[in-house]
């Protein structure tokens, strides 16, 4: 496996599947995209797989990896198509999963709604046990009891079980009898338990993080499991990795163990890949923007580094009101929806006024123009409609547009409704959807301390290069960056993603009375239990151990985290530790409170495997002249002058080093389409970047 020199990226979005294929003896790429489909994804990978031999004949059997991200798993918790699950808690906690945190997210709605549990109240079990929060044994576990509740489940129907006992992540002896009971009781079943998903404390987080794993463990490891059979009958006999929310990648044993931790799979590599151009280029303030078929996302990437948040929801009942969506409580990296994709459904609402998503056309049966189906316009229609894509040229010609069928479904579902012509209302959806990412950006960028002024966006997906321009007048930003094979970025973005994991464990503790030996002992365990993950990827050594620690004012609700060294933590002095606690408070929130005392309540470690080579190869067009890269001129909607101007119109593969094109102009290559207005131009680096600058504030 040593002399294997092919890697491939596969990214299955809700509308398209990616794949990118290096070779990292030469650094050539190869790059493919088609349909995803949605009945059996595993399908669009084989279409994707031999297309590439067509490019790069018997890579299969020289390929030593592939990297694969998936919207699976959270396309079957928003669709609830998971296992019928069932859970087993403790006595008197039945109901936590509705009761929540008791808070309104909206407190003047008193119509407000909140997602259904995973769970329903029937097929949630009791047993009298319960061990206090210090981890003592109040009332053992009786075995009987465990099988009592485990022949109604059984007799329910479910094919999944969760596991969540009260306190059990400072005293797992109960939740690991129970699982052990279940998996003799029921071998067959799926099983998840809360002390090894996410032993960490808040019971409801918990709880509704480890019903979310049973919930969709099933399909993931039944996916998995047929994905890597296919690959194989493809001759496919390297190794299996999936990209994880946390911006890491593991195995596909791994994975389907936990997938609660493979959630944002695919937007999370997009990320990662503009960390790396950061570094590449030595810009430190980035906003990542991928906007797919489905879904749009964005991340500011501050001082070079994205953030990592340990809680976030799915399913929102309200798009960007938080509370409104089920908790999950597992590292990812900070990312926030921002809007809808091009496959996003426009239409005029109850009030009469134009409204996208959250509603999408999917690949089946996709936007109008596809001419799969579709009659509901969506902004892809309106991009065509607007002549920002060539009906002839989509996917590089392989997939034509149907201009009359988006011009159809956009005059009759937006332009007569609302008693407007058909440009005024394609804009209306273009304009729009741009509106709506810029709000839900500048808040964004505004929550972390960012300045829109002075950041530079990264453009991702098939139809983030068509609205970049757009979405940077809003906002104010100088400059987008659109790297090579930008509508398949996520794809490429796995091969700049280290071999990771991250684990917690809560034991909470004040920080004048903790026994820094015990805690030295709880950081090694996570170092052996994370180490021996890591070792299924094949890896033994140069394994990198990064620690850090949630604190707390006592009787504060919230936690800061702590990074900190990985010397023995018994060497640590107590005022080293608070010192650090109160300069990280401090420089979040203004100020601190020496005399308060501070407690210990997460300690957390991430293990990962050093940075893999991975270079964005220089691009070979020679020096030439531009008129020999225009493909000549199209008519196109002018943001700025609301009426169509010519666009000149650019092949980016005949682009070369130092080319610079003024807009406005349309540069196109197969697998997007790059929108640059007339009060900006752009200019082409050795690596085949294109840099992307507005002449004068905006």
């Amino acid at each position: 496996m040593l002399n294997k020199v092919f890697r491939m990226g596969c990214d299955i979005g809700g509308t398209f599947t990616d794949f990118v294929l290096v070779n990292d003896e030469t650094g050539a790429f190869s790059i493919y995209k088609c349909l995803t489909t949605p009945s059996d994804p595993s399908d669009a990978v084989e279409t994707g797989m031999k297309a590439l031999e067509t490019q790069s004949p018997g890579f299969i059997s020289d390929l030593a990896e592939v990297i694969h991200g998936t919207t699976l798993v959270i396309n079957a918790i928003i669709e609830r198509k998971g296992a019928r699950t069932g859970l087993i808690t403790t006595k008197g906690f039945r109901d936590v999963l509705e009761l929540g945190r008791e808070i309104r997210y909206d407190a003047y709605d008193i119509f407000s709604e909140y997602p259904k549990a995973l769970v329903p109240r029937a097929l949630r079990t009791e047993i009298d046990e319960r061990i206090t929060s210090d981890g003592r044994v109040l009332r053992p576990l009786n075995d009987d009891e465990v099988k009592h509740v485990m022949r109604l489940l059984l007799d329910a129907g479910v094919e999944s079980v969760a596991i969540c006992l009260i306190n059990s992540y400072e005293n797992p002896e109960h939740e690991a009898r129970v699982k052990k009971l279940v998996e003799e009781f029921a071998p067959d079943l799926s099983v998840s338990a809360s002390y090894e998903v996410l032993p960490q404390i808040r019971e409801y987080e918990r709880t509704s993080t480890t019903v979310t794993n049973a919930y969709v463990k099933p399909i993931t490891v039944k996916y998995l499991h047929k994905l890597s059979s296919r690959l194989q009958s493809l001759g496919f006999n390297g190794k299996l990795f999936i990209m994880l929310s946390s911006g890491g990648i593991t195995t596909a044993s791994t994975a389907g163990e936990f997938p609660v931790r493979i959630i944002e799979s695919g937007p999370t590599a997009a990320v990662i890949a503009s960390q790396h151009y950061g570094r590449m280029f030595g810009i430190k303030d980035i906003f990542c923007f991928d906007m797919g078929g489905t879904t749009a996302k964005s991340c500011l990437i501050q001082k070079g580094e994205a953030g990592l948040v340990s809680t976030f929801e799915v399913g929102r009942v309200q798009r960007f009101k938080k509370g409104s969506g089920l908790p999950i409580q597992v590292p990812v990296v900070d990312l926030m929806e921002i809007g809808a994709g091009g496959g996003s459904l426009a239409r005029v609402n109850r009030m009469g006024l134009l409204q996208e998503g959250p509603e999408s056309a999917g690949a089946d049966p996709g936007p109008a123009c596809y001419g799969l189906g579709g009659k509901k316009p969506t902004v892809t229609d309106a991009d065509l409609t607007l002549g920002y894509l060539d009906p002839n040229y989509f996917l590089g010609g392989s997939m034509p547009l149907d201009l009359n069928a988006a011009r159809k479904a956009i005059d009759e579902e937006v332009a007569k409704p609302l008693n407007t012509t058909l440009i005024e209302a394609a804009f209306g959806i273009h304009d729009l959807i741009n509106e709506t990412m810029a709000a839900a950006a500048k808040t964004h960028i505004a929550e972390k301390g960012g300045n829109p002024n002075s950041i530079t966006i990264t453009a991702f997906g098939g139809a983030g290069p068509v609205h970049a321009y757009g979405l940077a007048r809003k906002i104010g930003a100088p400059r987008i960056i659109v790297p090579p094979l930008a509508g398949v970025g996520s794809a490429l973005g796995f091969f700049t993603a280290p071999v990771a994991f991250d684990l917690v464990r809560s034991h909470r503790v004040v920080l004048d009375e903790a026994d820094f030996n015990s805690i030295e002992k709880l950081f090694e365990d996570l170092e052996k239990e994370s180490s021996a993950i890591l070792q299924q990827s094949g890896a033994v050594e140069g394994i990198i151990f990064s620690r850090s620690i949630d604190m707390r004012f006592v009787g504060q609700g919230a936690e800061t985290n702590l990074p900190i060294t990985n010397k023995a933590f018994g060497e640590w002095q107590r005022h080293e530790i608070r010192s650090l606690f109160d300069q990280a408070y401090e420089r979040l929130y203004g100020r601190t409170y020496p005399d308060t005392r501070v407690e210990l309540i997460s300690f957390r470690m991430r293990a990962s495997l050093p940075q893999r080579p991975f270079q964005t190869p220089r691009i070979t067009t020679s020096v030439g002249k531009l008129r020999d890269c225009i493909k000549g001129t199209r008519e196109a909607y002018s943001l700025i002058h609301k009426k169509f101007i010519p666009f000149t119109v650019v092949d980016r593969l005949k682009l070369f080093p130092g080319a610079s094109i003024n807009g406005p102009a349309i540069i196109e290559e197969r697998e997007s389409t790059i929108v640059v207005g007339e009060d900006a131009n752009a200019e082409i680096d050795d690596y085949g970047f294109v840099w992307i600058k507005f002449k004068a504030p905006h």
